[in-house]
């Protein structure tokens, strides 16, 4: 005799460590991105174009400019992926990791793979 299969509310503890060893190493992984692009923002430009003539000074100035502020830019989606990051392992202790916020239903484990700080199902993000 089988039970009646219920569906499951949320994620064992095994498979939410499973969850929080990845997220934990995606942590990793874009700390050391983020202090990489920090340490290229602090060092200067220096690619030995000293020997220039002066002319090509104002394309290099903008040119570093422009490169600063997309090094800005990435340095801040970093920082906003970890914090999202560090929030899907606050839901892990509280064990509401993999509950979709809009349908109430757990997420895949295959999307919560591919994307481990996400809070919607396909079937929520689709509706969007």
């Amino acid at each position: 005799m089988s039970t009646p299969q219920t569906e499951k509310t949320r994620y064992s503890d095994a498979e939410l460590q499973e969850f929080k060893d990845l997220i934990l190493d995606k942590i990793r992984i874009a700390r050391e991105e983020l202090n990489a692009l920090a340490s290229s923002l602090s060092n200067p430009n220096t690619n030995g174009t000293d020997d220039t003539a002066g002319t090509y000074k104002t394309l290099e100035d903008g040119s570093a400019t422009l490169e600063k502020e997309q090094i800005n830019q990435l340095a801040a989606r970093q920082k906003k992926f970890i914090e999202q990051l560090e929030a899907a392992l606050v839901r892990i202790e509280t064990k509401t990791y993999g509950i979709c916020r809009e349908t109430g239903k757990l997420i895949q484990k295959e999307r919560l793979r591919a994307v481990p700080h996400t809070t919607l199902s396909m079937e929520a993000k689709l509706k969007q």
